[in-house]
């Protein structure tokens, strides 16, 4: 059976809950494990449908990956998300699983007139899926990051990425301090 990418809400909160939980305790330990099943359970729980959009990779009845993009304010008049959390199983891993699921998300975000996707990670990793690290001065990130050059933006639009000093805001689930 062929993977596919489906709109997140077709599978239930726990199943994704899940997926979050055990790929980061795999990889970062069961404490950071168990924060990031936690802000995916707040996310889909707490946070308005219009202010929310993700995505999974499935095949069959099988969860291979998922990522969550939600609503991100800026200090001008464009639509903005954040691309987090997203996890990929640990044996799908290393497959290009991730990126072709970020790639879907883009495609349909921009078709939901989104003009910025921000995110906080491996600049790596992001660069791959056409993100640039960008400094504070260019965009605020709405808490401190124990990480500075993981914060990454693109632009969406035939536009450019420009500078839009001033306040930022996140959706209440993600706009705690153990996030950044």
């Amino acid at each position: 059976m062929a993977l596919q990418f489906r709109d997140h809400k077709i599978l239930q909160t726990q199943a994704k809950v899940d997926l979050f939980t055990i790929v980061f305790s795999a990889s970062e330990g069961a404490a950071e494990g168990e924060l990031i099943g936690q802000l995916v359970a707040d996310m889909l729980q707490q946070t308005a449908a219009k202010d929310l959009s993700g995505f999974v990779a499935v095949e069959g009845d099988v969860l291979a990956g998922g990522v969550l993009f939600s609503r991100f304010k800026l200090p001008v008049n464009k639509t903005a998300f954040i691309l987090s959390p997203m996890a990929i199983a640990t044996d799908q891993q290393g497959k290009g699983l991730g990126q072709a699921l970020i790639n879907h998300g883009l495609v349909a975000l921009k078709a939901q007139g989104v003009e910025v996707l921000l995110t906080y990670g491996d600049p790596n990793y992001y660069q791959k899926v056409g993100f640039e690290v960008i400094s504070q001065d260019f965009i605020e990130a709405p808490q401190p990051l124990s990480y500075p050059d993981g914060w990454l933006a693109q632009s969406l639009t035939d536009q450019p990425l420009l500078p839009m000093p001033g306040k930022t805001r996140c959706v209440d689930a993600l706009n705690r301090p153990e996030f950044w």
